[in-house]
């Protein structure tokens, strides 16, 4: 028979913009005469949703609010969501590195977190010492961590640095050591944030595989936040969807990279535009993306090609001297490459031009991708710059790496094939 592992009760956190600790002295001071009065503290009661997206009125935002949800032993749950929908502040409450503003969590068992890159390193430190204080902190005797420290140090491939303080580490160094130490000392709970991308293709599939060991062979509960959505499904039982702050799903992790994928497709995938963007020069009119044969709020898979469509009004006679720039982003804000219809010498025309162009198979791994649109003047002059014009999410629909382009724009010239209809 199974038992809860996690039980999370109207889980909240709220945070003061621009403020460390609770804010001001005379906020301390009322907080302080409502307790000793026995009445709510009267600033839970303001607060927006954490949208990054849109211009707040308050200083107060809830990072998370009112989160339930029971999570029984063995399960392997995977905690998903775009950036800044409460995903890591529900790891650090779940880990005990900062209190929820409201509710409790019921935890049976002790948890091993690891949240960023040497979690729980102390950087003056070896390794060797580090993988005995993680130990200790988890409540495991000497002999308990010496018994698992040829594994972890044999599993994280740093044995000639074992000696060496860890601030000498380069980060994919501290990363394979801090997760070796996360997955092998004898917790419960293994709760990983989405620190696996630091480290190589050969490392990161070596760490899923060990997830699923500790999930499936060894029956300990495993909480996963990934935007790799293949290693989630691949990984987990359970998926957990958070969206500015709140629950929205809780199910079968397929059905949870479902609805996340498929919630806010059609926001993300396709763009129509106002007169906001138009000028005495052109008029943005759309931009859309997805796979051949597909439709716009299907999900986008690397497996098939991928078209990108802008359509777009010029009103100046002389179009031969304006040209479409893309550039491609990865979810970290990274620059990946550039694109252009003045590659292939595409002429627009004077009028609506409906513009088609490919993405090969294969080109985009899984993962979450932005691009910013530069309408340029003679190939040089940027007349219009819109970054992060539109958002869109890969999934891998048969592999479990893809293939990773990144450079800076300018460096590379991926061959994408043009149209005009």
């Amino acid at each position: 028979m199974s038992h809860i592992a996690i039980a999370a009760e109207h889980i909240s956190k709220q945070y003061r913009l621009g403020m460390i600790g609770t804010g001001t002295l005379s906020h301390d001071l009322n907080r302080w005469w409502h307790a000793i009065r026995g009445k709510e503290d009267p600033f839970l009661k303001i607060g927006e949703e954490n949208n990054r997206g849109i211009k707040g009125e308050s200083d107060y935002v809830w990072s998370l609010k009112d989160i339930n949800f029971e999570i029984e032993a063995g399960d392997a749950v995977g905690i998903i969501g775009r950036n800044g929908a409460g995903k890591s502040t529900l790891l650090k409450l779940l880990s005990k590195v900062t209190k929820p503003t409201t509710g409790r969590f019921n935890i049976n068992g002790r948890i091993a977190s690891l949240l960023e890159v040497g979690t729980g390193f102390h950087p003056e430190m070896t390794g060797r010492e580090n993988i005995y204080l993680n130990g200790a902190i988890l409540g495991m005797t000497k002999k308990e961590i010496s018994r698992k420290f040829d594994e972890i140090v044999d599993f994280s491939g740093v044995e000639r640095y074992v000696d060496t303080p860890v601030k000498r580490y380069s980060s994919g160094m501290y990363v394979r050591l801090a997760f070796a130490v996360a997955a092998h000392l004898e917790s419960e709970i293994l709760i990983v944030d989405e620190v696996l991308a630091v480290g190589d293709a050969e490392f990161q599939k070596k760490c899923l595989s060990k997830m699923g060991d500790v999930s499936n062979g060894e029956g300990r509960t495993v909480l996963f936040v990934s935007h790799n959505m293949a290693a989630v499904k691949t990984l987990c039982k359970k998926g957990i969807v958070l969206e500015h702050g709140k629950l929205v799903f809780n199910g079968s992790a397929g059905e949870a990279v479902s609805y996340y994928l498929k919630g806010d497709n059609q926001q993300e995938n396709k763009k129509v535009f106002g007169s906001e963007y138009s000028n005495s020069i052109f008029s943005l009119k759309e931009i859309c993306i997805k796979n051949r044969a597909r439709r716009f709020d299907e999900p986008i898979v690397q497996d098939d090609e991928i078209e990108l469509f802008t359509e777009i009004e010029l009103f100046d006679p002389n179009t031969s001297k304006y040209h479409i720039t893309y550039h491609l982003y990865n979810e970290l804000g990274e620059a990946m490459f550039s694109f252009s219809t003045a590659w292939d010498n595409l002429t627009l025309n004077q009028g609506l031009n409906k513009l088609v162009c490919i993405f090969p198979k294969h080109f985009l791994q899984s993962g979450a991708f932005s691009l910013s649109l530069f309408v340029v003047e003679d190939k040089r002059n940027a007349i219009f710059i819109e970054k992060d014009i539109i958002t869109f999410t890969v999934v891998d629909g048969s592999r479990e790496l893809g293939t990773y382009m990144g450079r800076e724009p300018g460096f590379i010239r991926p061959y994408f094939k043009w149209e005009i209809q």
